[in-house]
């Protein structure tokens, strides 16, 4: 997870610039300040990349994953949905679980004009990558070809949280 950390932490710091909005970019500017320069002992600022995303597609590499994301970006668990679900239905399928997640915000009727989707997968050696989309169209649920279409009324579905299993 360290490794993993290290290599979002990069993406995060690439990605941020260009989509987080000036003032979200000046609180990290100044913490990093107060850190690098000033030696003061603050925690870095993680920003809000809830101002910049309407929907979240975070590779379902595993629940402990999900999980770390979850809590490091603060997202919601409505933000989170697509990928758990995508992680309960279809198992860990590498990178391609984004599309699937992808997928589920379309055919819950999500997707609306302008939305941005914030995509991002991690891979071996270890890697981070991501994608950003703006949606051009509202979707449609009912018009679209979609592998959630045929079930999607049954989702969410409840599952558990990993401190919540007894063993």
């Amino acid at each position: 997870m360290i490794v993993a950390g290290d290599a979002l932490k990069t993406n995060i710091t690439t990605l941020g610039p260009l989509v987080l909005p000036i003032s979200e970019q000046l609180l990290f500017f100044a913490t990093l300040v107060a850190k690098k320069i000033f030696k003061m002992k603050v925690k870095p600022y993680i920003p809000d990349f809830k101002l910049a995303f309407e929907h979240f597609c975070i590779h379902a590499g595993g629940r402990a994953v999900l999980d770390e994301m979850e809590k490091n970006l603060k997202l919601s668990e409505w933000h989170m949905e697509p990928s758990r679900m995508t992680l309960y239905r279809f198992g860990n399928t590498s990178s391609s679980s984004l599309w699937y997640e992808l997928a589920y915000s379309e055919a819950k009727g999500r997707i609306r004009k302008g939305d941005r989707t914030w995509q991002i997968a991690f891979g071996s050696g270890f890697k981070c990558n991501s994608a950003v989309w703006r949606a051009l169209r509202t979707i449609n649920p009912a018009k679209e070809k979609n592998p959630w279409i045929d079930e999607i009324d049954n989702f969410p579905v409840h599952v558990p949280k990993i401190s919540s299993i007894s063993v």
